[in-house]
């Protein structure tokens, strides 16, 4: 599934550290996790579609290393990160 053009500059516009930024950790942790979000709503509808399950999980991992990442560098930009997608309750 496949983000449309302006969703994705409204996610980078929201999570961008400076004008040029692109491909930070927190625009792309904002944005595997649009497409996560996005997958669960296909699989609602589709509960066999395992293909496409797999690519979730690989999603999933990517994420979870990134958020890693961004934990060890910056505590609190990741805290603050968390809060702001909603990932842990």
């Amino acid at each position: 599934m496949s983000i449309v053009k302006e969703k994705k500059t409204a996610i980078i516009t929201d999570y961008k550290k400076h004008e040029k930024d692109t491909g930070s950790s927190e625009v792309q942790i904002a944005l595997l996790t649009e497409r996560i979000n996005s997958l669960a709503v296909h699989f609602k509808k589709h509960k066999k579609d395992h293909h496409s399950r797999r690519g979730l999980l690989m999603l999933v991992n990517r994420r979870r290393k990134l958020l890693d990442y961004t934990k060890k560098t910056n505590e609190a930009k990741y805290k603050e990160l968390l809060k702001k997608l909603g990932l842990r309750k």
